[in-house]
């Protein structure tokens, strides 16, 4: 039973991860302002899941105190903004790069980490991170190209690492949430954007054709409620690792989605710069060893102490 619920939960996990890396065509596709999208992803995501949530129960009784409502909050503006900052860089980078980009939020959970509850990252952490680094160097393009300011590439490779250390905040938010159903969690956060992005959606300028409305139900209905019911889904069933692992067919169909649709391919460097953006990623995720961190043993107290 055990390896069936965890097949059934890899599938469900590449699934979630599959319909993530598609996202941002449909982004760019909707032709609609940031603002909009974002909003409509809100709405429509809010509909399903707070339809997914009376269908099972979740509704009542209410399962928030007032701090943990609050704590919720704080994570739906991180998430929310989160999205703001990442369908923002698409258009200054591709897709292919920011997702990329916005795959170092385990960097920035770990400096989260230290900064708030004084956490120490080992040595081995260090040095995925000091790859990851130089992958974002070289995907970055450290030459005059690469700094153009006017083209706004630089502003697109900082809203992506924005969007990073939102969700970063977003995470540490939800995991002080335990014993709340995450969809329900979901559910509030996704209705909090609704209220954040009413005053700032344009609703002068909405589609007059079915086309870009169907793109944005799909962000809503697919990218949003589907996904995240996949992705729990997933997660009560799979071992830490396994989540890490599979985590990585999002950047991977993002990039072939970006080079289908639009052609965008990249430089040698680029994709060497990706390649260690990822693969620092999964050392972190993974706790893959470098050799660097000491090994506590019996024989040195000291080490034990630190």
């Amino acid at each position: 039973m055990k390896n069936q619920a965890e097949r059934g939960g890899g599938l469900e996990m590449v699934a979630a991860m599959t319909i993530s890396g598609t996202i941002g065509y449909f982004v760019i596709e909707s032709g609609q302002s940031i603002w909009n999208v974002v909003f409509f992803r809100c709405l429509f995501g809010a509909i399903c899941l707070l339809a997914y949530c009376g269908w099972r129960g979740l509704l009542s009784p209410w399962r928030f105190t007032k701090q943990t409502f609050l704590l919720c909050l704080l994570g739906g503006v991180a998430i929310v903004l989160n999205w703001v900052l990442l369908f923002s860089a698409y258009d200054l980078v591709s897709i292919s790069i920011a997702t990329t980009v916005y795959n170092m939020q385990p960097f920035f959970l770990i400096l989260l980490g230290v900064v708030l509850f004084g956490e120490r990252p080992t040595a081995d952490a260090l040095g995925f991170i000091a790859l990851a680094f130089a992958g974002l160097l070289l995907v970055v393009k450290i030459d005059p190209a690469g700094f153009s300011l006017t083209g706004g590439y630089l502003a697109g490779i900082g809203l992506a690492l924005g969007a990073a250390a939102l969700y970063a905040v977003a995470s540490i938010v939800t995991k002080r949430l335990k014993g709340i159903p995450p969809h329900l969690i979901a559910l509030v956060q996704v209705a909090l954007g609704v209220l954040m992005l009413a005053p700032l959606a344009d609703f002068s300028a909405l589609p007059a054709e079915a086309g870009p409305w169907g793109y944005l139900a799909t962000v809503g209905m697919v990218h949003t409620s589907l996904m995240y019911i996949l992705l729990y889904s997933a997660l009560q069933k799979l071992p830490t690792t396994r989540v890490a692992v599979l985590s990585f067919v999002y950047p991977a169909v993002a990039i072939l989605v970006d080079y289908v649709a639009y052609g965008r391919d990249l430089s040698p460097v680029q994709w060497g710069g990706i390649a260690l953006i990822l693969l620092g990623s999964a050392g972190v995720n993974l706790k893959w060893r470098l050799g660097l961190s000491r090994t506590v043993t019996r024989e040195d107290p000291a080490a034990a102490r630190g």
